[in-house]
């Protein structure tokens, strides 16, 4: 199975990512710390990373275009709509990742 968007909650020390393929289908999550966070990425071949908009999200999505990959920022309040369950890292993730596979997604 290939990762084709990686949907990404970002935060001061500890990072949320979920990979999911075209389908939708989640293929991988996993928990990272700040310095983890390139070394785990530049292993991965280049897909889409989805980031919601923040201060923090400018920095980082051009660290993960040097590494080959294309990034898309999508502002909270749309991603909000999406999340399953209660508010935590890992359901914003999933919805980070979910918002971005819809076609019309500014």
């Amino acid at each position: 199975m290939k990762i084709t968007t990686i949907g990404l909650d970002i935060a001061k020390s500890v990072f949320h990512a979920v990979g999911v393929d075209k389908a939708g289908k989640l293929i991988k999550k996993k928990m990272l710390r700040r310095k983890d966070l390139l070394p785990f990425l530049a292993q991965i071949e280049p897909c889409l990373i989805v980031m919601e908009a923040c201060g923090g999200a400018n920095y980082w999505a051009r660290e993960f275009e040097l590494l080959g990959h294309s990034v898309k920022l999508i502002a909270p309040q749309f991603v909000v709509p999406f999340r399953q369950g209660n508010k935590n890292d890992y359901n914003d993730a999933l919805a980070i990742a979910e918002a971005a596979q819809r076609p019309n997604m500014r």
